[in-house]
């Protein structure tokens, strides 16, 4: 049996399902509960076209989800391009710290919509694996860091940001944390001065 291909959207389906999005993202965040029907009225649609795009809370949320998760990876391959690897890799985490501490309300509400699918891990991980992957061979090919460090390793090293009271004065500690995950990549780094 063969599949249909998915047709692409109209050029005005297609604004009113990134409109959607982006009010979507902007009271999601703000608010976790905040009622789809609000959601497409402050974007300007009706409710068959709302739901036409997404016809149940958790696939709006999911592909919100996805699109910021995929704007913080895709900027791991556009730091390398203007920065030195270390530097690349360390402005990419502000990046995710950034992500992970102004998407609270985001955050709140896909955890409760997807905590009992466990679909949200599957959904995020392949995308910034992807993007920490790059940093590190970068980092490792020019010897900024120590070899052999893995995406998986990259999580737990950083695993203590989502333990930040993002309600809170968050920057300063985020930015300590990050540098200490930095100074303990650069131990043991080919190109490091070794310690006196």
């Amino acid at each position: 049996m063969q599949q249909k291909k998915a047709t692409p959207l109209r050029s005005d389906a297609q604004r009113n399902r990134e409109r959607i999005l982006e009010v979507a993202l902007a009271e999601l965040t703000r608010s976790a509960d905040t009622p789809l029907s609000a959601i497409a009225k402050k974007a300007g649609v009706g409710q068959g076209t709302f739901y036409r795009n997404f016809p149940h809370r958790e696939a709006l949320l999911l592909e919100i989800y996805r699109h910021e998760v995929q704007q913080v990876a895709d900027t791991a391959a556009q730091l390398l391009e203007t920065r030195a690897p270390d530097r690349a890799l360390r402005e990419w985490m502000d990046r995710l710290a950034q992500f992970a501490m102004t998407k609270v309300g985001l955050a709140e509400a896909l955890r409760a919509t997807t905590l009992a699918h466990g679909t949200l891990t599957r959904l995020g991980h392949s995308g910034m694996s992807s993007a920490i992957a790059l940093l590190l061979a970068a980092n490792d090919k020019a010897g900024t860091i120590r070899p052999g460090v893995t995406p998986e390793d990259f999580f737990l090293f950083i695993a203590g940001l989502w333990q930040i009271d993002a309600d809170g004065d968050w920057q300063p500690r985020a930015t300590l944390l990050l540098d200490l995950v930095m100074d303990g990549l650069r131990v043991g780094a080919p190109g490091s001065a070794p310690p006196e």
